[in-house]
């Protein structure tokens, strides 16, 4: 039986959370799903217990994940060698099928039967549903310079109806990262990029993004707890962010021009690390703003 301390230190955590709930309450919450969080099975089962409470508590939590590692195992059965430019992997006509596959038929449905297991009701949806996702190849590198990585799509718009639809009908979207050009021709997206402009389309008050890092780093290697989009484009330049940190941090950075209001890249290694980020004072890992 526990004491009466441990029961009065529960119930500090429960009022500790009262103000963000009431701030974040009917806001839409968009989590990009990816790292060890989708691998760890204890991660695993914590995230969904995590995005199902936040629904329970009357926020709206709209996941976007990725499945570069299902994708990878997927390509090795089949004997394809995976090819990647500047992170990105190179999807030949072969590969898009199979990567839709795995990404809609497999990753997905995990997900939407892991949130159901934990109480929640999910609904599963790529790009091409409804044409959530519009877009076109893409064939420019984020510093301009022309690429060739065969179908992988460059989002042009965002069709947000379907997702807004299901969170008002009490249900969780779960999105998989292919899009759909006005022919119909599939394209794979970076998972990252797709959380992005979702987050923008539905005017999210928060992004996260769950990676494998605690966040951005400084020269002395400390988290970087809070930062503008202004330093984190001079950390860039200075070479402080690197690597595939670029990428992420970037993506944070549209976002919040594009509206979003917070941005945050947290450690997915730790247990319910949504819960720390979004209902405690200190919170973990690195906060965009502008």
């Amino acid at each position: 039986m526990q004491s009466i301390d441990e029961l009065i230190k529960r119930a500090g955590i429960l009022t500790e959370a009262l103000p963000y709930i009431q701030k974040l309450h009917n806001k839409t919450i968009v989590i990009k799903y990816g790292g060890n969080a989708m691998i760890n099975e204890d991660l695993k089962r914590t995230v969904m217990e995590d995005i199902t409470l936040l629904k329970y508590v009357g926020m709206n939590p709209v996941i976007v994940h990725g499945g570069g590692p299902d994708i990878s195992a997927e390509l090795k059965t089949h004997n394809v060698e995976s090819e990647f430019v500047n992170g990105l992997r190179v999807t030949d006509a072969d590969t898009i099928k199979i990567a839709q596959m795995v990404l809609v038929g497999k990753t997905n449905k995990e997900v939407v039967s892991n949130i159901n297991i934990n109480g929640g009701n999910a609904v599963g949806l790529c790009g091409i549903d409804g044409r959530i996702i519009e877009c076109e190849p893409l064939t420019e590198d984020t510093e301009g310079n022309k690429i060739d990585v065969g179908f992988v799509g460059k989002i042009t718009k965002v069709n947000s109806n379907i997702i807004k639809s299901l969170c008002e009908d009490e249900y969780i979207p779960v999105i998989a990262p292919i899009g759909t050009d006005k022919s119909g021709q599939s394209y794979n997206i970076n998972a990252d990029t797709v959380a992005s402009a979702v987050a923008t389309a539905m005017c999210a008050e928060k992004l996260i993004y769950l990676t494998d890092v605690e966040g951005v780093k400084d020269n002395d290697g400390n988290v970087i707890y809070e930062i503008s989009t202004e330093n984190a484009e001079k950390l860039i330049e200075e070479g402080t962010i690197s690597g595939g940190m670029i990428p992420k941090s970037r993506a944070c950075m549209e976002a919040v021009a594009q509206g979003v209001n917070r941005v945050h890249i947290i450690d997915g290694r730790i247990l319910h690390s949504i819960i720390l980020e979004i209902f405690t004072d200190t919170g973990i890992g690195t906060m965009f703003k502008k």
